[in-house]
């Protein structure tokens, strides 16, 4: 599983979060006791952040072709990838896309992809 975003511990569970103000709110994808439906699949709930016991920025990491990547998303084979070196000329000879000013996306196949996991930040 490839993991971007925020991640809370609550009552010994681990969820989807995102932080909001004094309170976190807590995503599943099955209803519950507490949990309101925001769309199909897709159910939240506010808790007071004291009441979490964890709470981080999950992101999953990787190396292609011997450089530094975030891992965004999986699709079949390829995995979509964020360089994060930080040198364009690398970035070109890989041929990544320029995604925005400064970053720079491309797809990578899986068994290319090395050293791939999970940093809490």
């Amino acid at each position: 599983m490839m993991r971007d975003g925020y991640m809370a511990r609550w009552q010994g569970r681990e969820y989807e979060a995102s932080p909001d103000g004094d309170q976190v709110r807590i995503y599943q994808p099955e209803p519950g006791a507490g949990f309101t439906e925001v769309r199909p699949g897709r159910f939240v709930r506010l808790v007071p952040a004291t009441e979490v016991d964890d709470l981080a920025y999950v992101r999953t990491t990787c190396s292609w072709q011997g450089q530094p990547f975030i891992v965004l998303a999986a699709h079949e084979s390829w995995l979509r990838v964020e360089y994060t070196g930080g040198r364009w000329p690398i970035a070109q000879s890989i041929g990544l896309e320029e995604f925005d000013f400064g970053v720079y996306q491309g797809w990578a196949p899986v068994h290319e992809v090395t050293e791939v996991r999970e940093q809490r930040v």
